[in-house]
């Protein structure tokens, strides 16, 4: 009986040797404290495998065969509460890495909208804050509803807070047809003035003077029309502003 009991024990130590690795493997070895964890488990079991092999080594009467047989028991049992345990910690470890991997997938999404984005402004390309880009977006979209008066606040508002933007000559020249949409020619003439000589390098600027050359029109002021026009042809010869300029000034003539 003893040989019998003793082949059967081994076959058990070997099956929960080569189960243990597996389990092991699935997803806990790049942890050290997992890693360290389920070497302990191990220890444990094969501990508990030499103590039968030992017993059943140096008994052979009836009896005590019979006590290796409720060990063999109690050992089964002690290795499914190991599993058991195992099962656990390769669970919590599993949700732990999925919990580390939201949260940095969080905070990298987070830092992308603080970093600034390339624009295309005019043909050139253009780094702006995600606040400002947002507040211009919006101001923008705000002009577009044909609602000038609010528009024209928004984008006064932009210009003061981002002043060296790379939207600031648009938002100047948005909020001058702001004020012209108005019938405010005065404040649109103030305000594309600012485009004309602050962002003289803007593409935006032959169509500011265009603009204030038109609202000195409206307000039957022809002296400063043609005057506007004339400086308008003459600083941006070959600007689509300035080919409307020279149109103009065939009429006033």
């Amino acid at each position: 009986m003893n040989t019998p009991y003793k082949r059967r024990f081994a076959a058990i130590c070997l099956a929960l040797a080569t189960w243990l690795p597996l389990q092991a493997h699935a997803g806990l070895l790049d942890d050290d404290e997992a890693r360290k964890a389920i070497l302990d488990l191990r220890s444990k079991v094969d501990n508990l495998a030499r103590d039968v092999n030992a017993r059943i080594d140096t008994k052979s009467d009836k009896r005590d065969a019979l006590d290796l047989v409720n060990q063999h028991e109690q050992t089964m049992q002690e290795i499914a509460r190991l599993r058991g345990q195992i099962e656990v910690l390769a669970n919590d470890i599993a949700n732990a890495q999925k919990r580390q991997k939201d949260f940095y997938a969080d905070l990298d999404a987070r830092i992308a909208k603080l970093e600034p984005r390339q624009v295309n402004i005019d043909g050139k390309t253009a780094e702006v804050d995600p606040a400002e880009l947002k507040s211009y977006d919006a101001a923008m979209a705000t002009f577009k509803t044909g609602d000038y008066k609010t528009a024209a606040a928004a984008l006064s508002d932009f210009v003061r807070r981002y002043p060296t933007s790379s939207y600031a000559s648009n938002a100047q020249y948005w909020l001058g047809n702001a004020y012209y949409a108005q019938r405010d020619y005065k404040n649109a003439i103030a305000a594309q003035e600012v485009v004309a000589s602050s962002y003289q390098d803007s593409a935006k600027a032959p169509d500011a003077m265009l603009n204030i050359a038109t609202s000195y029109d409206q307000l039957k002021d022809k002296k400063n029309a043609k005057k506007t026009l004339l400086s308008l042809v003459s600083k941006y010869p070959e600007s689509t502003a300035a080919a409307a300029a020279k149109d103009r000034l065939a009429v006033l003539k």
